[in-house]
């Protein structure tokens, strides 16, 4: 049985705007691109172009070859959640589309996965491409065994690919435009058709004994309890979360100090409480109670190492920034996919918090080292459906003061 791989994405100018797909048709055992597909829409919202280039991708499959078995990658999370049944599709305007799609092929011969904008450049340059168009062109083909190579090695075939460097510049730019303009508009005006975010409210645990002396303090340590400020700075954080009202879940990480701050939250709101072991703090080897600088006394070559590279693990197999963040992100998509559209309290660690911060920016590892989390401080980012993230509040320790 033959397998194909379809990208596929879709962008609109304004949201509602000019808007236009593009899909490609792989095949799954070479990587040869089999077809490429693109079109201008009109006036339409952002993801039903998205929704538009899955059905050209499917039906393009289809054309090769029904019996084949097809699995979808497209960097709308929105698309992939809704097609592979996890989340309800309520808006009208995407309804039939998505009941087309499924009709394509049988069910159960197609799979869908997300991924990163970044790796679906493909799909994009053509939906760019229908969106210059305005309507003048729209294009369905198979490109030449030179293209498909070129398409595996990812370099441009200058022969065939020449006369488009033009319209591939401006349909670069013009998509910087519109993922920058997402970008602005996400901190409170998503569009309509994407629902409530999934809203985490990141609440880094109280005081413990090793705090006050900025002692690493991972998963590795002795697990050490609130102390008696940190208790008091749980009751107030949960004193401040119950005014505001929103909390509709909590989730903490299994450490003593996450549950113990969380079971605060929890009695003040009348609320369970769920471990999440993903929510873990980092595990810093041998580093684990030492002060800063008793770690650059001691392993100096080590901590030089960490410093500059986020695969750098600490002494003695501690867990690195990269596997942290790694871990995080698979958490982050787990615990969007579980709670879309709810507010949710996620009761962790400085390490985590700072990253699920720094994944949100797109900042990178350096980062980690420029952000200030307090003990007992309030973060938020919010999760849209289409996978844009907006960061609400970092460190906020108002509720903190007398």
């Amino acid at each position: 049985m033959r397998e194909f791989i379809v990208e596929a994405d879709g962008g609109s100018r304004g949201n509602p705007g000019p808007a236009g797909y593009g899909s490609v048709v792989l095949d799954a055992a070479t990587g040869e691109t089999l077809v490429e597909t693109y079109e201008y829409l009109g006036v339409v919202t952002n993801n039903v172009a998205e929704y538009r280039g899955l059905l050209a991708g499917l039906r393009a499959a289809h054309d090769l070859d029904p019996s084949a078995r097809v699995h979808v990658r497209m960097d709308s999370k929105l698309v992939v959640e809704q097609m592979s049944g996890r989340w309800k599709i309520k808006h009208p305007d995407m309804k039939p589309l998505a009941l087309e799609a499924g009709r394509v092929f049988p069910p159960g011969q197609v799979t869908y996965e997300w991924i990163p904008r970044e790796q679906n450049k493909r799909a994009d340059r053509l939906a760019n491409e229908a969106m210059d168009s305005e309507g003048s062109a729209s294009s369905v083909r198979k490109p030449t065994s030179g293209e498909a190579a070129d398409v595996r090695t990812a370099k441009a075939d200058a022969d065939v690919r020449g006369a488009k460097a033009d319209a591939d510049v401006r349909g670069a730019k013009a998509d910087a435009d519109v993922r920058a303009a997402k970008a602005v508009a996400a901190p409170g005006w998503a569009p309509a058709d994407m629902g409530a975010p999934a809203t985490f409210v990141l609440l880094r645990h109280g005081e413990t004994p090793l705090t006050p002396q900025k002692r690493f303090s991972g998963s590795g340590g002795t697990d050490p309890a609130l102390s008696d400020i940190g208790r008091e700075q749980a009751e107030r954080a949960a004193e401040a979360l119950a005014r505001r009202g929103t909390i509709q879940h909590i989730l903490a990480s299994p450490l003593t100090r996450t549950r113990q701050t969380a079971a605060a939250v929890a009695e003040r709101l009348g609320i369970e409480v769920t471990v999440e072991d993903g929510l873990i703090e980092t595990d810093f080897g041998a580093w684990e109670g030492l002060t800063f600088g008793e770690v650059r006394e001691r392993y100096p070559d080590d901590l030089t190492k960490w410093l500059a590279d986020p695969e750098a693990e600490p002494t003695g197999g501690g867990e690195s920034f990269a596997a942290t963040a790694t871990r995080i992100a698979a958490t982050r998509d787990k615990l969007v996919a579980a709670y879309a559209g709810r507010t949710v309290l996620l009761v962790t660690h400085v390490t985590p918090i700072k990253t699920f911060v720094r994944l949100a920016l797109g900042a990178p590892p350096e980062s980690l080292f420029r952000m200030e989390l307090s003990a007992a401080s309030l973060s938020a980012v919010a999760y849209y459906a289409d996978g844009n993230a907006s960061v609400r509040l970092l460190n906020d320790t108002s509720h903190l003061r007398p």
